[in-house]
This record gives structure tokens, C-alpha cells and sequence, in this order.
């Protein structure tokens, strides 16, 4: 049977987005290791409550790896110390017992503190109704093969679809870039056919966007892919860089 373990937890509080923030520091006692993290920060919030204080805010929702809700900075990385795993999905056995461990919110001005660990990540949101979409009407569903699409480009498209928008990529950043987050969503539309048709008109309106959210620049550290939940390859950022090229060359951004 796995002992138990007894925990220090460092917890951004914030009240709001006026307000200033500080680490503030709580008992995690008897936790174990077959919890996720946020199972653990669910008993801690019962206790805070049987107290009468306030609990933490974050965010969660679907609990299984796939939303990118539970957006949170453990011990200084994006989503913790587990690869290739969202916050929810990281259990305690990753720890040990009488480890301090530090939690705060997405660091990333375009991503405000609204309270606690929770921040408005809509900014992504907007770059997506900027352009991350097919809006031609397609009609009745095709028959499978009537499209015909490479193994290769079916995979890669796949690959780039697996981004869940979390944010981890931002927050990763030193710069605060989306540029991983924007080359995954470009790069799944324009690796199809369906996607063709608005393929540079949708680069240059999600990088316009991305730039009026106050994002900043690639500088190639490749800090978003080693946080990445999905593991989406930072090679879609020089797949981007292309087509934004292609884009320009071609005067989208005069139309």
C-alpha cells in the first residue's frame, strides 16, 4: 500500500484582476499518491472551507487530458514536472512526501489573473474566430474516398489537431509567444484540402490577431514543445513562418 504523503503548498491567491497577488502557504496532510493534482487541491479547498476561509480558484472541467482548462504553473513548469501531461491528469506520485511545492497561475500578459490560478485566456479564443476555420459550405457528407488525402498529410494534420489550447506554450515562453498554438491550428487546416481555398487569407488574419493580443515573438528555444501536454512539434512554427511568407508575397495583407 502507498504511504501517504504530507505536503507544503506555495499558492498564488489573487482577488481579482485589480488586485495585487502573493504566494501564500498551506498544509496538504495525508495526501495520496494515487490522487491527480487536482484531487489533492480538492481536499485542501475542504478544508479551507470547513475553516471558513477561501478556497482556491482554478479552472478544470474535463478532467481527462483533453479540455486544457487546468491551466496552472507547478515548481516553474507549464502543467509540472510530468511530460506530455495536463495538470489533471498528474498525479502525486511524482512528488515526495515533504516536498514544497509552488503553484501559480499562466504568467502572460495577454492571459490576466482573473482570481488566483484561474486567468482569461480568450485572447486564443479570438485568434481562432480571426480565422481558424473552413467557412465554405461543405455540404453532405462525402463518401470516405472521394477526397483523396496522403497517409502523410492525414498524419501530420493529426498531429497538429492534438493542440487542446491550453496555453502552456505561452506561458513557457520567455517572450509570451503563441506562435506554437497558431502553427498548430493553421497547420491542421492547411495540410488538408479542405483548408486550400482560405489557406493565406486564414495565416494572415491569425497572426494579425496574435499580434493585437500583445503575444511576442518566436525566438526558437523551443520552450513551448518540451511543455506541450500534446506534444505538438515546434516544426509547425517553421511550417507557419512559410506560408505567412507565401501569404505576403502573395498581398494578402492588402486585401
Amino acid at each position: 500500500m502507498s504511504k501517504d504523503m504530507n505536503l507544503t503548498l506555495k499558492v498564488w491567491r489573487q482577488k481579482d484582476q485589480a488586485s495585487n497577488g502573493k504566494m501564500e502557504t498551506y498544509q496538504a496532510k495525508k495526501v495520496s499518491p494515487d490522487m491527480s493534482f487536482l484531487e489533492m487541491l480538492d481536499v485542501v479547498n475542504e478544508d479551507l472551507i470547513q475553516k471558513g476561509q477561501d478556497p482556491i480558484a482554478f479552472d478544470s472541467d474535463c478532467r481527462e487530458g483533453i479540455c486544457g482548462t487546468c491551466s496552472m504553473v507547478i515548481d516553474g513548469v507549464p502543467h509540472g514536472p510530468q511530460r506530455g501531461t495536463t495538470v489533471c491528469q498528474l498525479h502525486m506520485r511524482h512528488f515526495k512526501d515533504g516536498d514544497t511545492i509552488a503553484i501559480e497561475p499562466w504568467r502572460a500578459r495577454p492571459f490576466p489573473v482573473l482570481k488566483d490560478l484561474i486567468t482569461n485566456r480568450s485572447a486564443l479564443d479570438r485568434i481562432i474566430q480571426a480565422g481558424g476555420y473552413i467557412s465554405v459550405s461543405t455540404g453532405n457528407a462525402p463518401a470516405a474516398n472521394a477526397l483523396p488525402i496522403s497517409k502523410k498529410a492525414s498524419d501530420e494534420a493529426m498531429d497538429a489537431a492534438a493542440c487542446i489550447g491550453c496555453g502552456a506554450c505561452v506561458a513557457a515562453c520567455k517572450n509570451a509567444s503563441a506562435m506554437l498554438f497558431v502553427s498548430a491550428k493553421v497547420g491542421h487546416l492547411g495540410l488538408l484540402p479542405q483548408g486550400q481555398p482560405e489557406r493565406d487569407k486564414r495565416v494572415w488574419k491569425m497572426i494579425s490577431q496574435m499580434d493585437k493580443e500583445g503575444f511576442g515573438n518566436c525566438t526558437n528555444t523551443y520552450a513551448c514543445e518540451s511543455v506541450c501536454p500534446k506534444r505538438v512539434s515546434a516544426s509547425f512554427i517553421a511550417r507557419l513562418n512559410r506560408d505567412y511568407a507565401v501569404a505576403v508575397a502573395k498581398g494578402e495583407c492588402d486585401r
